[in-house]
């Protein structure tokens, strides 16, 4: 079959399994014309076959099904079935009994990223009734949620007047495959009387003959979230949450059922797969992806074989899976790299506390996430907040400037950490000590030029106040010491012409970085300009001396010859420039008169604005010197 368009292109393939899928909404659509009584017989029927036979096949006794599009939409039907049963005059009073005793919901911090915060949008609820429990961090896999810690956090919020209401536990958890402890975590949902909710690819595996005991232990909790459709290969299959619940009255609240028939059709696309595949053609599809899956792992998530025939995606080519192949041997190198610097790049940023802060975010797979905390002293909490963000994102940008193939961003969308910079992943020759120096070598400028700029206006106010009473006052003591004839117009030029005075009046620079004025005698005695000082190495430049084509944050020779060519070029040149230094030593040249170091002003510090209007004080100065000696 082709479609048209600007240019003719294949329909994809979906197989005969697909087809029966999608023969399922065209008979939904037929099906929901019929009078209301065929209607409903009709869609009981298939809801109680289908729920039967998922309830049996994933062995989850006595249960219930709702199907839904949005895989996390029976999560949130779930939540409400227990905010129902748990606040028996919620139906009355709405949201106002939730503030007596504010309502917790418990997630691992491996679960899948924005879980928690849909949760909390679609149900009303703040932030703060989200608690996400770390992992193991010593004992046990570190993509299991820490059970103790649960514990311990449980009867931390009993304490505060909390209500703890459900806990979300993995199969298989999104990045790794790794099951939580299933039955431990259900105990203690039976001690604080909390809600147990499943999720993961890991509960696929209930359906084979042998489950393992940790997955096994996931037909004990009182909701599961199952994905049919991408387990087996089936296209437009909604999602299915199995409960247990005995109020059909609070289920029919929540949203778990519904009393229209049409609502019920939901389940006949995943009702005719079910039944075109059949029981043993279910189990052979879900052998055939864990028997795909590295044994120490058991997830069916991990590691996959293409295969012409087995394939969900029929038209997958085999070039596609080469050019998948090709780019995953590229990426491992980078990942494992990566990994490897983690722990480093973590020391180096402790190592610059309390400037420098490391920021956990375990869904990062970059590098790592810091934030650089500027020393904020005497300031309230709000314009403390401003100039963090402000700073770090200063920082950002100057850090995405640099020639350098690493990448600097602000981090997941639906990430917890405000006003981070996360790094990417990097390669083996990375130098982390470099740069996380430079890191915070670049925060320490930002938040100086910040401070200094801060109080610029207010310097530069108190230094032309003090520079009129200075020139003022050299003006008095000028006429004291010339005396009145000399100030008369006629007279004062014939006596200026007879005896030349030589006027004391100096003109005035003003140093900035020290907020002080200095005579100009020096500079016009020496006929030269205050100079420049000779700029202070930045963080980058006198970090390290790089070869010439070296990017920035590498390791001169760390696994890769591309410098070779460049070296031996750099060493030639360093040769050169030797030989004309020894040559210059023999006839060195004569130096030129140099200022005195007060009357060198960093300027490179202040707006050019700022230099230009001191330049003009200066001229100015010097104008009245050489109109009152004429």
């Amino acid at each position: 079959m082709r479609i048209l368009g600007d240019g003719q292109s294949k329909m994809q393939n979906v197989g005969e399994q697909g087809h029966m899928a999608l023969l399922g909404h065209s008979l939904a659509a037929y099906i929901s014309v019929l009078d209301r009584e065929r209607l409903r017989k009709l869609t009981t029927r298939i809801l109680s076959d289908t729920t039967l036979w998922l309830c049996r096949l994933f062995r989850y006794e006595s249960g219930s099904a709702y199907f839904h599009e949005d895989d996390r939409d029976g999560l949130v039907k779930v939540c409400r079935l227990v905010i129902n049963a748990r606040y028996e005059e919620y139906a009355s009073e709405g949201y106002a009994v939730l503030s007596s005793k504010q309502p917790i919901i418990y997630q691992s911090a491996s679960c899948r990223p924005g879980l928690g915060q849909h949760l909390c949008s679609q149900l009303g609820l703040p932030l703060s009734s989200l608690c996400t429990v770390p992992c193991n961090t010593i004992f046990g896999s570190q993509h299991q949620m820490d059970v103790a810690l649960l514990d311990k956090l449980i009867k931390e919020d009993i304490e505060a007047g909390k209500l703890p209401l459900l806990l979300i536990a993995n199969a298989g958890t999104p990045g790794a495959g790794h099951t939580d402890k299933l039955g431990r975590l259900k105990d203690l949902c039976d001690q604080y009387n909390m809600w147990l909710h499943v999720e993961g690819v890991n509960l696929a595996t209930l359906v084979l003959g042998q489950a393992t005991s940790a997955v096994m232990a996931a037909t004990r909790s009182d909701s599961m979230t199952l994905t049919p459709g991408l387990w087996l290969g089936l296209p437009a299959v909604t999602a299915v949450t199995l409960y247990r619940h005995e109020d059909p009255a609070l289920s029919l609240a929540a949203g778990l059922t519904s009393s229209q028939p049409v609502e019920k059709l939901r389940a006949l696309p995943l009702w005719l797969s079910l039944q075109y595949l059949g029981h043993n053609g279910i189990v052979q599809k879900i052998r055939h992806a864990t028997s795909l899956v590295e044994d120490e792992l058991n997830s069916p998530v991990v590691l996959f074989k293409f295969s012409q025939e087995m394939s969900a995606v029929l038209g997958t080519q085999q070039e596609d899976v080469e050019d998948l192949v090709e780019k995953l041997s590229d990426l491992v190198p980078v990942m494992s790299s990566t990994m490897c610097f983690r722990q480093d790049f973590r020391e180096e940023a402790y190592r610059h506390a309390p400037s420098l802060q490391y920021i956990e975010e375990l869904s990062w797979p970059g590098l790592g996430a810091v934030r650089y905390e500027p020393q904020a002293e005497g300031m309230d909490e709000s314009r403390t907040k401003q100039e963090l963000k402000k700073i770090n994102t200063e920082l950002l940008k100057k850090l995405q400037d640099l020639d350098t193939d690493i990448i600097f961003s602000t981090g997941p969308e639906f990430g917890t950490a405000e006003d981070c910079i996360f790094v990417s992943m990097v390669t083996e020759d990375v130098d982390v000590s470099e740069l996380v120096d430079t890191m915070a070598a670049l925060g320490r400028d930002i938040e100086e030029s910040g401070r200094l700029l801060e109080n610029m206006t207010e310097v530069v106010r108190k230094g032309i106040l003090e520079a009129e009473l200075q020139l003022q006052k050299a003006n008095e003591e000028k006429l004291v010491e010339e005396g009145m004839l000399r100030q008369l117009p006629l007279v004062g030029s014939v006596l200026n012409w007879f005896s030349p005075v030589e006027s004391s009046v100096k003109g005035r620079t003003f140093n900035l970085a020290a907020g002080s004025l200095d005579t100009t005698e020096v500079t016009y005695s020496t006929k030269a300009q205050a100079g420049r000082p000779s700029l202070q190495d930045s963080p980058i430049s006198s970090s390290s001396k790089r070869l010439p084509g070296q990017r920035l944050f590498r390791r001169s020779g760390a696994g890769s010859d591309s410098f070779s060519e460049t070296s031996s070029i750099g060493q030639a040149e360093e040769t050169r420039e030797g030989g004309t230094t020894l040559s210059s030593t023999i006839h060195p040249p004569t130096p030129p008169a140099v200022p005195e170091e007060d009357l060198q002003t960093t300027f490179d510090v202040i707006p050019e604005e700022l230099q230009e209007h001191t330049q003009v004080q200066a001229e100015e100065a010097s104008e009245e010197v050489e109109q009152s000696g004429g």
